[in-house]
């Protein structure tokens, strides 16, 4: 799977989802501080899932109608680091294709996903 991990992802889950055999695109590594706009773009250009723990990207998608791949905001600070990433790869690896082209959160006890219209 394609991922754009936003820069305010750990390094270590990004590392974990190379290791699960995901291509990600890590903003912190290319980019630091590019807009939201920007990463919505980029995604887009990679035909790339964004991992997030912005809410901002619901705003761009739902209120402003911007096209994308898929979004997984991520609302699990509360975990461990170690738990956050075990939760994500499984995630991805189970509903990874669920999400693309939508808008998905990620809560410690829930995954709910919102059809983003074409």
């Amino acid at each position: 799977m394609n991922i754009l991990a936003d820069e305010n992802l750990d390094i270590q889950m990004v590392e974990r989802l190379r290791e699960d055999g995901h291509s990600v695109i890590y903003v912190a590594e290319l980019a630091p501080t590019k807009s939201d706009d920007a990463i919505l773009d980029l995604a887009r250009q990679h035909a790339s899932l964004i991992l997030t723990h912005d809410r901002d990207f619901g705003e761009l998608i739902f209120r402003q109608n911007r096209a994308t791949n898929g979004v997984l905001l991520m609302r699990i600070h509360r975990l461990s680091r170690d738990a956050r990433i075990d939760l994500v790869s499984a995630t991805l690896q189970e509903h990874g294709e669920t999400i693309e082209n939508n808008f998905a959160v990620l809560t410690p006890g829930t995954f709910r996903v919102s059809r983003v219209s074409p």
